[in-house]
């Protein structure tokens, strides 16, 4: 028991440790209108990151990533799903996939120059959306 505080300690020390952005809006400005904007315009300081947000009912992502790979994620509905595979190759992939609406599907594989910096913004309802990169 004494070793599970010691650890739970330490998580949190650590987290509370790390280097943080202060926020820059207060939450009285934050609104149905402009909550989406606000989420788009946060980036993350990491080199390497895949940030994950997902509001919402039953919003499923499935993400293979290498170590070089920069995804920002955000599905904001219900039964919103996402499949994305970058086959592991060795190029930086720096991708923003953001859902908006219900019952979305979105399947990416693969990357290219063509999808390089990808930015996929998708606002509707029962969309299908299949990106093939070869």
């Amino acid at each position: 028991m004494k070793r599970i505080f010691t650890i739970l300690f330490c998580l949190i020390l650590v987290f509370f440790s790390m280097k943080t952005k202060s926020q820059q809006i207060s939450w009285m400005q934050i609104n149905s209108n402009n909550v989406i904007e606000i989420i788009t315009k946060q980036t993350p300081t990491l080199e390497s990151y895949s940030s994950t947000l997902q509001i919402g009912n039953s919003n499923n992502a499935e993400l293979y990533l290498n170590d070089k790979s920069n995804i920002l994620l955000q599905q904001i509905g219900d039964y919103n799903r996402l499949f994305y595979n970058n086959s592991f190759t060795e190029t930086e992939v720096k991708t923003s996939i953001i859902t908006q609406g219900f019952n979305n599907i979105i399947d990416i594989t693969g990357n290219n120059s063509i999808s390089e910096n990808l930015k996929l913004t998708v606002k509707g309802d029962n969309m299908i959306i299949f990106m093939r990169n070869y």
